[in-house]
């Protein structure tokens, strides 16, 4: 993920990131950042945002793309947390991982597989972090 967007979810969720600057947790995965695509940047951000609002005190752990789906995991979270969360990585399933389009998105490539549109098929993985 570019960094406007990691600096915009630290800056409005710190709390919910905290663990994104905690080098006295080097284990801790979300030091690596937001391993996914731009594409999946207002899925995350709306999810955050629901997030903070129905289970205040949840930390994200790690934000990746595996298996080309969104992860998205936390420490603790209520039920209507973990239904959101559910609910976002089943509309990241239908989200180009790259752009952000919902047209012709499908799960592509032989080695490592990406959700991507007919557009960004041919874009690495590397090339949208």
């Amino acid at each position: 993920m570019n960094r406007e967007h990691t600096e915009k979810l630290l800056r409005d969720f710190p709390y919910q990131f905290s663990y994104y600057n905690d080098h006295t947790k080097p284990l801790m995965p979300m030091v690596f950042g937001f391993e996914c695509g731009d594409g999946w940047y207002e899925i995350i951000y709306n999810l955050t945002k629901k997030l903070s609002e129905v289970s205040p005190h949840t930390k994200v752990v790690q934000v990746k793309e595996k298996f080309a789906g969104l992860r998205y995991y936390v420490d603790t979270c209520n039920e209507e947390g973990f239904e959101l969360i559910a609910q976002a990585e089943e509309l990241a399933d239908k989200t180009c991982e790259a752009c952000g389009s919902m047209d012709d998105v499908k799960v592509r490539g032989d080695y490592w597989i990406q959700t991507r549109c007919e557009k960004c098929k041919d874009i690495s993985a590397r090339d949208i972090r």
